[in-house]
């Protein structure tokens, strides 16, 4: 079977992407994995499959690189937003279902290479923000650990002894480092899944700054990761928050076909 794929990326967090409407995509743990490899495939921290979702512009399906299905990725929710309008599903403003629910997004330049993709997340849930270690979901699970400084941690080794926590069993956690620099955000994710640091984890960068809203005030937040810089905004009421907003790039880096 020849499989055509996109590859994207939102600072530096890449993505294989493909068109599943006629759902003629074998899933299989097994193949995802190997197409996500770096080496004996094409290459990605993740698999996002457009597929068609009744009364939505398309539907959302999120893999992690080891094959795992994940509820939602912010970067791919803004990569796949940009393929879909280049496939002509969707126009600059769309509304999609993801398996944490719908979300809507808007394409707020599209002058280049790079699309500019402003996307809504979920509300978020704040489940515990004791001994400078907050856990919250949004659109998946999260911890936040404010540090001196994110580049003198093990990211492996710290990440890892994290999101294995019998706290955060039965689905683990991802985990961040962050540190408010500069009235900016500046964050390191250890993302499940891929079992590794990624250059930028969305929901991460968005978990982070509601966690700095909790810990310094504040409804937005620009955040610095090493792919890259985004913007996350909110509505703060006491400890709830809604019209959350991540914005930031979505790049086609490359497209071809694949024997599988």
């Amino acid at each position: 079977m020849t499989l055509k794929f996109s590859k994207y990326e939102g600072t530096g967090n890449d993505f294989v992407v493909i068109d599943d409407r006629k759902l003629l995509f074998p899933v299989s743990e097994k193949l995802i994995a190997q197409l996500c490899d770096r080496h004996f495939g094409i290459g990605a921290d993740g698999l996002l499959l457009v597929q068609h979702s009744e009364g939505y512009d398309f539907g959302m399906n999120y893999f992690n690189s080891d094959g795992s299905a994940a509820t939602f990725c912010g970067n791919g929710g803004r990569c796949i937003t940009a393929f879909a309008h280049q496939m002509g599903i969707s126009s600059n403003i769309c509304r999609f279902m993801a398996a944490d629910g719908i979300h809507h997004a808007q394409i707020t330049d599209n002058s280049g290479s790079t699309m500019i993709v402003e996307l809504g997340m979920q509300d978020a849930t704040i489940y515990s923000t004791e001994n400078n270690l907050f856990y919250l979901n949004t659109g998946t699970y999260h911890v936040v650990k404010f540090v001196d400084n994110p580049d003198n941690i093990d990211i492996i080794e710290s990440g890892r002894e994290i999101r294995f926590d019998s706290r955060f069993e039965p689905h683990g956690t991802n985990v961040n480092f962050a540190k408010m620099l500069k009235k900016q955000l500046y964050v390191r994710t250890y993302e499940k899944g891929v079992e590794n640091e990624t250059l930028s984890c969305g929901t991460g960068v968005t978990a982070s700054a509601i966690a700095a809203s909790l810990k310094y005030g504040g409804n937005s937040f620009y955040v610095n990761t090493a792919g890259g810089r985004l913007f996350v905004s909110f509505e703060r009421v006491e400890n709830t928050f809604k019209k959350v907003k991540l914005t930031g790039p979505a790049k086609l880096v490359f497209e071809g076909t694949i024997e599988i």
